[in-house]
């Protein structure tokens, strides 16, 4: 049968695409911006006719009504990175949170160790060859997608074709639902306060001519890029990026042509920002879109020369141990791909891995720079790991430095007004 007819044949509503799901299957969804929303309300109503579903995810934007209370009989939600949107039910104990680097996900599917029996995927239409792109988002839902038996396909007008191992022929789908909706979109701050611009201004001082970036979203990585604009010939190969790397882009900064792996191309595994951005992407040659396994791998991303990777942190102590993936015990987000980063640009020629955070938190009520982490605080990045740590007030350079000397740089770049008890807690450890 050709592919055109064998695609027609399998176009349905999102309501009986979903009855292919049955009690006790383990379905991935699409994450950021592809969130397939239609799918998840059309699932979400025979939630009286599924019992113990698990729903698996990496970060998602929009709906997520399976977490509901209302809703534990029939789903129980698995979360590879806490969003907002789950935050709640993973605290509450309704939902289950897995600290894991973003680049070993694909594994723990293609080993069966984390099943999928149905994947809920948002692509664009097919080409003239029966290919569909996972388009903004290709990360973990592409391996997803070809370990699962069901994969019911959101496939919209709207969705840009992202290129390189991007895609998914039409004979893998065992449903499509059709739609013509704008994407889910995560736009630019507009504006940036003062700490992101200071933290931004010294992160640009570490960035040579040259060097090729990994950076999250957020507002310190959009001041970062403020301050880029007098380089030149900057790469990307980057977890994700959105609207400010376009403009750098557009201006000239970021031509890839000094990269030392995919010389020439944005290298991503998905993006999240506004039609800005997935116009830019749409069919572009200069974009190269891969799996995470792939793009996160950190003896892949230490073969970019002078890798600079920027990633955020919720607390540091004075040893250098990062907190990035809890508040005390309260899950807040995930491991994503700081780990992976960090460790890639560590081993990259001339590369730099950096943690930024703004030094204090709740109005300057707190430090972030603090004596021991919080009771209950995940360490994502070890102490001896981390290279920089930039605060407004400042860098600390903590590689090869012992545990006196990275005390006193960090409590350099600590906000003024808690150095004095951070020095403290320092003699008290016998760390100065």
């Amino acid at each position: 049968m050709h592919w055109v007819d064998l695609y027609r044949k399998r176009v349905t509503s999102a309501e009986e695409a979903v009855k292919a799901i049955k009690s006790g299957d383990h379905v991935w969804i699409h994450g950021g911006c592809n969130n397939p929303e239609e799918l998840i309300r059309a699932m979400v109503q025979r939630a009286p006719e599924l019992e113990n579903v698990e729903v698996i995810h990496i970060l998602t934007f929009g709906r997520a009504d399976y977490v509901a209370p209302e809703y534990q009989k029939s789903f129980r939600h698995r979360a590879l990175f806490t969003g907002h949107n789950v935050r709640e039910a993973v605290n509450a104990g309704r939902a289950d949170f897995v600290p894991v680097h973003l680049h070993m996900i694909p594994r723990l599917i293609s080993e069966g160790i984390l099943p999928v029996d149905v994947a809920l995927i948002h692509i664009s239409p097919p080409d003239e060859h029966g290919f569909c792109s996972f388009g903004v988002g290709i990360e973990c839902t592409k391996p997803a997608a070809e370990r699962a038996h069901t994969v019911i396909a959101m496939v919209n007008k709207q969705m840009p074709r992202a290129l390189g191992d991007a895609f998914i022929h039409v004979s893998k789908l065992t449903h499509v639902v059709e739609v013509d909706r704008p994407i889910l979109e995560l736009p630019q701050a507009t504006e940036i306060g003062d700490v992101s611009r200071a933290i931004g201004a010294h992160i640009a001082e570490l960035i040579e001519d040259g060097s090729t970036l990994q950076m999250g979203i957020g507002e310190i990585p959009d001041a970062v890029l403020l301050f880029l604009k007098a380089r030149r010939h900057l790469g990307i190969h980057t977890e994700m990026f959105s609207d400010g790397m376009v403009e750098l882009f557009e201006s000239g900064v970021i031509t890839n042509e000094a990269k030392t792996l995919h010389r020439g191309k944005i290298v991503a595994t998905f993006v999240l920002g506004s039609r800005k951005t997935f116009d830019f992407l749409d069919n572009n040659p200069f974009c190269e879109f891969h799996p995470s396994d792939y793009v996160n791998d950190p003896f892949v991303v230490a073969q970019n020369d002078k890798m600079v990777a920027i990633n955020s942190a919720i607390a540091v102590d004075i040893t250098g141990q990062v907190c990035a993936d809890s508040i005390g015990r309260s899950i807040y987000s995930g491991f994503g791909g700081q780990v992976d980063f960090i460790r890639g640009a560590a081993h990259s020629k001339g590369g730099k891995p950096v943690i930024a955070l703004p030094s204090t938190a709740k109005d300057g009520t707190i430090s972030r720079i603090v004596d021991s982490l919080t009771e209950g605080s995940g360490v994502v990045t070890t102490r001896a790991d981390v290279h920089y740590v930039v605060t407004e007030h400042g860098v600390a350079s903590l590689f090869g430095k012992c545990l006196r000397d990275r005390a006193q740089e960090l409590i350099a770049i600590a906000h003024p007004d808690f150095r004095d008890e951070l020095r403290a807690a320092a003699r008290r450890r016998n760390l100065l």
